[in-house]
């Protein structure tokens, strides 16, 4: 469980220093690499107790919009 963490974070630091860089300077493989990282992060961060809680929170914001919209 320590190696995904450490893995998770690596990749949040890695996201956040792709998404700092100007939209221009981006080729379509480097957008698509980007989502591949993303997608590969929130898959590690899925199964512990962050990922959980900001699922919970998620659910709660989406049920809470439904009804609002009723």
């Amino acid at each position: 469980m320590i190696v995904t963490i450490n893995v998770a974070v690596l990749l949040a630091i890695i996201i956040v220093v792709r998404l700092r860089r100007r939209t221009h300077a981006r080729s379509r493989f480097d957008e698509k690499m980007t989502v591949v990282i993303c997608l590969t992060f929130g898959v590690l961060i899925a199964p512990t107790a962050f990922g959980q809680t900001i699922l919970e929170v998620v659910t709660q914001l989406v049920e809470g919009l439904s009804q609002s919209g009723q």
